[in-house]
């Protein structure tokens, strides 16, 4: 397992127990700010990620990840998965079914940011599953 136990600059925060249902594994949650642009400093316990989902929106909207510690993975719907390492940067455009999460032997920290949109959305699909993610290195 790796040394790294998922502290970075900003603070783990507490357990997220208001997505929880919506992923597999601990993950934790600091929101940073909820005004103007929310951004949330978002901590995964090693093989913790969050279901397939979509942030929808009419117009604008989407995501960015800032990766700050630790080895994670994101993919999107029909493409292969990217390994991600701090200093990483995932631009997610509105409407693209996607996932991200931590690696099976490490702590994963991102920050997530909500770009500002018309009409925006999230929408919860199914997990991961253990199949898809056991193929990861």
């Amino acid at each position: 397992m790796s040394a790294f136990d998922g502290t970075t600059v900003f603070a783990r925060g507490a357990e997220n127990t208001a997505f929880a249902q919506y992923f597999v594994g601990q993950s934790y949650l600091n929101m940073l700010t909820t005004e103007g642009v929310p951004i949330g400093n978002v901590t995964f316990e090693p093989a913790c990620r969050n279901n397939w989902h979509i942030h929808h929106a009419a117009k604008g909207g989407g995501q960015i990840l800032l990766c700050t510690g630790g080895r994670g993975w994101y993919q999107e719907a029909g493409k292969p998965a990217r390994e991600l390492h701090a200093g990483d940067v995932v631009v997610i455009p509105a409407n693209v079914k996607h996932w991200h999460g931590a690696a099976k032997d490490s702590w994963f920290v991102h920050l997530a940011v909500e770009v500002p949109g018309e009409g925006t959305a999230n929408e919860w699909c199914e997990p991961v599953s253990d199949e898809e993610y056991n193929q990861l290195p």
